[in-house]
């Protein structure tokens, strides 16, 4: 008997869900010595995730405009807009500006990620493509839900200032619901199961590339 949709995502999720400590910047952060500096990049770096994904999103939407996934990646760039807006307050909270001019550099660690997405974006099976993020969004909402509760009680970040982390915190069953819906529409065959395992292990691995690069810059950390 073929497993169902969610028998898969919930394997693929227990197969690439990262060991404790490989996050090397979540534990500074939920114990606040990670200096404000880092906290400031990780701002910064996100505004740049969060534009490039928003547009691979889009595409994506584009690409399946004439089936559900499209309203689905729809949904997602919606998100990430919304996201954007909220990230504002984060950065100005760590006393940045927003890293949308020549003068902040991004660093290749933390984008690898949404380079990657936009290569999925541009080439990936879109049914697979969503397997695959829906796999991941767990593990990324659990750190952002750490980074929001530390920010508040570390650091005294606002509740205005922590609401791009909360944004991502509160788990959101109805998306996955209709992210297995349109699996389901889609037809998940081995070899969609497939790539989406292969698309899942590297944007775990990516994310993680993120956070890491980041511990980087974090004193004994590097």
């Amino acid at each position: 008997m073929s497993p169902t949709p969610r028998e898969v995502l919930q394997s693929i999720r227990r197969e690439f869900a990262p060991a404790d400590g490989s996050n090397r910047l979540i534990a500074p952060i939920e114990q606040g010595t990670a200096p404000l500096a880092v906290l400031g990049e990780l701002a910064a770096q996100q505004h740049h995730v969060i534009t490039s994904d928003r547009r691979s999103f889009l595409l994506l939407a584009t690409r399946c405009s004439d089936s559900p996934v499209g309203g689905y990646f729809s949904r997602l760039a919606d998100g990430e807009s919304r996201a954007l807006t909220a990230l504002a307050a984060f950065t100005a909270g760590c006393g940045r500006e927003a890293a949308t001019g020549p003068g902040h550099e991004p660093l290749a660690g933390c984008q690898t990620y949404p380079n990657y997405l936009a290569w999925l974006a541009l080439n990936g099976d879109p049914i697979a493509v969503v397997l695959a993020l829906s796999a991941n969004f767990a593990d990324w909402g659990t750190s952002c839900a750490i980074t929001a509760r530390a920010l508040r009680r570390r650091y005294g970040f606002s509740d205005a200032s922590c609401a791009f982390f909360d944004f991502f915190a509160v788990p959101a069953p109805e998306l996955e619901d209709e992210a297995l819906s349109v699996i389901t529409a889609g037809g998940l065959t081995p070899e969609r199961i497939a790539l989406g395992r292969r698309y899942a292990r590297l944007l775990q691995h990516y994310e993680l590339l993120f956070w890491n690069t980041l511990a980087d810059q974090v004193p004994g950390l590097a």
